[in-house]
């Protein structure tokens, strides 16, 4: 598996485990739902908690990742000093064109289920649902929105891209 894989599935996993915690905590029966400051201070906590363990599981990652090219490397070649062994770090981290592509392809499929979202959201509001009901729809379609953008990402490195 490639490194844009691998940080692909890390991003996928740090989206999917931030929805799930939202979810458990915004379908709790304790919430109320004429509490509009208080589901607007919740989701603002939980975007700045999605943004720091982003943040963290990637530095994570990153530092995972390149002890275990070290270690590959010192398998592979006994005698490689630290300079070689950075090398083969830096080699597995290089974005290319098919890497940009791949992501503005993927980027596609995030707005758009975030856009669908954002529509759902208005019309909620249209047929008389509440705001809270509202802020929900957008925070999870948009939450969702990354996950998809990460799974097309990750699909588009597995069965490749080719222009078409």
């Amino acid at each position: 598996m490639s490194y844009q894989e691998k940080k692909t599935l890390a991003s996928i996993t740090s989206g999917a485990l931030l929805l799930a915690a939202y979810c458990l905590y915004a379908f709790n029966p304790a919430n109320t739902p004429a509490d509009l400051k208080g589901w607007a201070t919740t989701m603002l906590i939980f975007i700045a908690i999605g943004i720091g363990a982003t943040i963290i599981i990637q530095i994570v990652f990153h530092i995972f990742f390149s002890i275990g090219v070290a270690i590959q490397g010192k398998i592979q070649n006994r005698e490689c000093d630290d300079k070689e062994i950075e090398k083969n770090i830096k080699l597995e981290m290089v974005e290319d064109e098919r890497d940009k592509l791949i992501e503005m392809k993927s980027n596609q499929v995030g707005f758009a289920v975030a856009g669908f979202g954002f529509v759902a959201a208005l019309l909620a509001l249209v047929f008389n649902y509440s705001p809270v009901f509202m802020l929900n729809i957008l925070f999870i379609t948009f939450s969702f929105g990354s996950i998809c953008e990460g799974i097309y990402q990750f699909v588009l490195y597995r069965r490749g891209y080719t222009h078409a």
